[in-house]
């Protein structure tokens, strides 16, 4: 007796200390210290050749951070006085600064480590609206610069975007000697760009006629599904030959002016979406995303697309993209492949944790990632104003999905560390599911048309580098989301550092189909049963029925509500932590707060599924109806939100 007590003591104890890994593990974050009375809020970064880095405020100031490695950086003022920079570069040793209506190169004439002349490239109009930023530039292979502009928005429909004046919605793409031609059109929120081996990439917000974030690949002549850039489309040099009016013949615009429309759309079934508008317009160059961003999973507001260029030398996703979000203070990871001639690829979580809303990143000389990041106007997870931080590779190799990559008959999944040979074989330890959003005027689109893809048949790698999985029911333009959650590695067994791709289904690869012996999976149900089992059965469980009498039992608040630790799993299943937290304000009111008034769980269950925004009129980014999630999950997180005090 007392033997099995002490191994039950052991194994509790285990549990207790012995941790999954984090991200923290692999990828440490490192705050650079800014001098005080400097409000760094980082709009725009790039890094000189000797590794000094160059960072811009929205107040429209522009720093060179000397010895940026050190404990003790330098901060010194290169230029001021000039309009909300978001974004720079830097050519032959120059900078370069999109103003809100301007490009602007920085010249140090007399080189004492300041700019004594501002020279105009390129100058665009600007009507005034506070919502007309301009992000940039790029630097193409051609010397040329790209510069995007943002729309404005209306006033009682606040959330539709408007192109008051040429070119919002639009790419730029400049010439040194400051020649400008339009070069794509069908922007929303234009933040994130990114120039990657020479292609031009942008990334965008959930917001009207965008169900959610993306990334893009830019060619001339493009539509990206943004319908008010299309004002300046039939000018003489618009290389855009789509018109808004054939979008409208297929999709209500609802801009009727004596009929306010809604924010959110109440058909649970989509109209269409972007990748069937593709199909239905042929020839006008309209361009699904590359690569979805499911909104409230890897971000809410996209920042910088930047390439990994370190070789190696920032961990195993050489080549791959980083993603920044303003609004959830994180990067996600993007790989890239081409199918039939176009991008496509898998998204993943990456990195969570930074103090500020992740604006601007460039690469260290010694290969570390600086990230500048700000939340004024925005709002972000980070809730300090403003931040400049490093991200480190600590030289730890986590165990991830390195690429997903389609197949004639479903995925291959490359893992950074070999697997277990025998749980990867195992289709039982995978979920496959697929999704999409609606194209429509109306703000974001919950996932939509929402299937299950059995997956029917596995075979590894003989390294067990690499697993080959056979699914069910692919769908050319939706989102498939890759779940190998019980797939385990070699050594140390560790679980994925992130369970879940997010692939992008394009196109369908054609070729070989997978010589394996196909078979029948468990149900989902069947497995949560299983699962169930095993935690009854776990150490912590033995422990506490093999407990001596007297010993103090965990409280709960009431047996009818969910614990802290459930909650949060369902909170972070369902994107919840995205926009909330339990005790602050974020992108939405906290968990306490709502608690305050006091909802019924049946009044809040009917708030998720289809939000009331007028209820919280001083939170600036209306929540997205919830439809999607299932009622009796609704139920249980309404039920524990009441109990936060």
């Amino acid at each position: 007796m007392k033997s099995n007590l002490l191994i039950l003591l052991f194994l509790y104890s285990f549990s207790v200390f012995a941790q999954d890994p984090t991200e923290n593990d692999y990828y440490r974050i490192a705050k650079i210290s800014i001098p005080e009375g400097i409000i760094l809020e980082a709009g725009g970064m790039a890094t000189m050749a000797n590794g000094n880095v160059v960072v811009s405020s929205r107040r429209g100031d522009v720093y060179i951070v000397e010895n940026p490695y050190s404990t003790k950086p330098y901060f010194r003022k290169f230029a001021t006085g000039l309009h909300e920079i978001l974004g720079l570069a830097i050519k032959d040793d120059v900078i370069y600064c999109a103003q809100r209506g301007e490009l602007t190169r920085l010249v140090d004439k007399n080189r004492d480590g300041k700019a004594d002349k501002y020279e105009t490239v390129y100058s665009w109009p600007i009507s005034g609206h506070y919502h007309e930023y301009s992000y940039g530039p790029k630097i193409g292979p051609d010397g040329s610069f790209y510069v995007t502009a943002n729309v404005a928005f209306g006033s009682s429909d606040w959330w539709a975007g408007k192109s008051l004046v040429p070119w919002r919605g639009w790419t730029m793409k400049i010439s040194a000697d400051g020649k400008m031609e339009p070069f794509a059109a069908g922007m929303r929120s234009p933040c994130g760009i990114g120039m990657i081996n020479g292609d031009f990439f942008y990334g965008d917000n959930q917001g009207d006629w965008q169900g959610s974030g993306f990334i893009s690949h830019v060619e001339k002549g493009d539509f990206l599904g943004h319908p008010a850039s299309l004002a300046w489309a039939d000018k003489p040099n618009s290389p855009v030959k789509m018109r808004k009016e054939e979008i409208f013949a297929l999709v209500d615009p609802r801009d009727n002016p004596r009929v306010k429309p809604e924010y959110v759309e109440k058909e649970a079934l989509p109209q269409t979406t972007i990748f069937d508008m593709s199909k239905a317009i042929p020839g006008k160059g309209i361009k699904p995303p590359a690569v979805w961003l499911p909104h409230g999973v890897l971000g809410v507001s996209t920042s910088e697309i930047i390439a990994d260029e370190t070789q190696g030398g920032f961990g195993p996703f050489s080549g791959q993209l980083f993603v920044g979000d303003q609004g959830m203070s994180k990067i996600a990871r993007v790989f890239l492949e081409k199918v039939n001639g176009q991008y496509q690829g898998a998204a993943f979580d990456f990195r969570s944790g930074f103090r500020s809303g992740v604006l601007r990143m460039s690469w260290g000389n010694d290969h570390s990632l600086f990230v500048g990041g700000t939340n004024r106007g925005w709002g972000s997870i980070g809730n300090e104003a403003f931040g400049l931080e490093r991200l480190i590779f600590t030289g730890k190799m986590p165990f991830e999905m390195k690429s997903v990559k389609a197949m004639p008959d479903g995925f291959e999944i490359e893992f950074t560390l070999p697997v277990n040979k025998k749980l990867a074989t195992d289709v039982n330890n995978y979920d496959v599911s697929s999704f999409t959003y609606k194209y429509h005027p109306v703000y974001g689109s919950p996932m939509v048309n929402i299937g299950e893809n059995p997956v029917r048949g596995a075979i590894v790698s003989e390294d067990g580098l690499k697993v080959r999985i056979v699914v069910d029911a692919l769908r050319a333009g939706y989102i498939h989301a890759v779940v190998p959650e019980g797939v385990l590695s070699q050594n140390e067994s560790l679980p994925l550092l992130h369970k879940t791709a997010y692939y992008t289904l394009n196109a369908i690869p054609t070729g070989s189909k997978a010589n394996v012996t196909l078979v029948t999976p468990k149900s989902k149900e069947e497995r949560e049963r299983i699962d169930a089992g095993k935690q009854v059965n776990s150490p912590d469980n033995q422990m506490k029925e093999a407990a001596p009498k007297g010993t103090p039992k965990p409280s709960t608040s009431s047996s009818s509500v969910i614990s802290d630790k459930e909650a949060m799993a369902l909170l972070t299943k369902h994107t919840c932590v995205a926009c909330h937290k339990d005790k602050e304000r974020a992108v939405g009111p906290s968990y306490v707060d709502i608690a305050k008034r006091k909802y019924t769980v049946a009044e809040m269950e009917a708030l998720i599924v289809m939000p009331k925004p007028e209820n919280w009129p001083d939170y600036a980014t209306p929540m997205a109806p919830m439809g999607h999630v299932p009622r009796t999950d609704i139920r249980k997180l309404a039920a524990w939100i009441n109990t936060r005090k």
